[in-house]
């Protein structure tokens, strides 16, 4: 979906005049992640969650920062072919076993909101990393990209942010 999302903001520029690069920088607030930091963090808790799964070990690359827009939607592109790649067998096999994963986290849980952030090793299943990390975190940041190009103007609804449905095929 965020694909759809990002290709429908660079059509919306086009339609207006507006450069989509200026939507890079872009915040909900001061004191929050720009758009760039979304869409990289989208990446990080989809492809490197799963890698961090298989591996024991949650190293998504180094973020990027400031890019051009074209740039974030490529990453979104190498995230889905990533993934697309994997085959549900293969995915499955790392289920039950028992992970050591170092994550980022506030260092004062009961405060979260005013924190320090800093390493903790946690211990983990591949599937509480994946629901209680990784996918809240994939989330917490789709919706996030959402709303900073809602606030830019650019004319996305509840349809695009849940793109298309996977049905049963039966």
């Amino acid at each position: 979906a965020m694909s759809a999302v990002l290709t429908r903001a660079a059509r919306h520029c086009v339609e207006t005049g507006a450069n989509p690069d200026d939507l890079v920088p872009a915040r909900l607030h001061h004191d929050m992640a720009p758009f760039h930091f979304q869409i990289e963090t989208l990446r990080n808790h989809s492809v490197w969650g799963l890698e961090a799964v298989k591996t024991g070990l949650f190293t998504p690359p180094p973020l990027a920062g400031a890019v051009p827009f074209t740039a974030l939607q490529a990453v979104v592109s190498q995230a889905i072919t990533t993934l697309e790649a994997l085959t549900p067998g293969e995915v499955n096999s790392w289920s039950g076993k028992n992970l050591d994963i170092e994550v980022y986290r506030p260092v004062d849980e009961e405060n979260a909101s005013k924190s320090a952030w800093g390493p903790r090793n946690l211990a983990f299943t591949p599937e509480t990393f994946l629901l209680s990390y990784s996918i809240p975190n994939f989330y917490f940041h789709a919706v996030t990209a959402y709303a900073i190009l809602r606030t830019r103007g650019v004319p996305i609804g509840k349809g695009d942010y849940e793109g298309r449905l996977r049905t049963r095929t039966d």
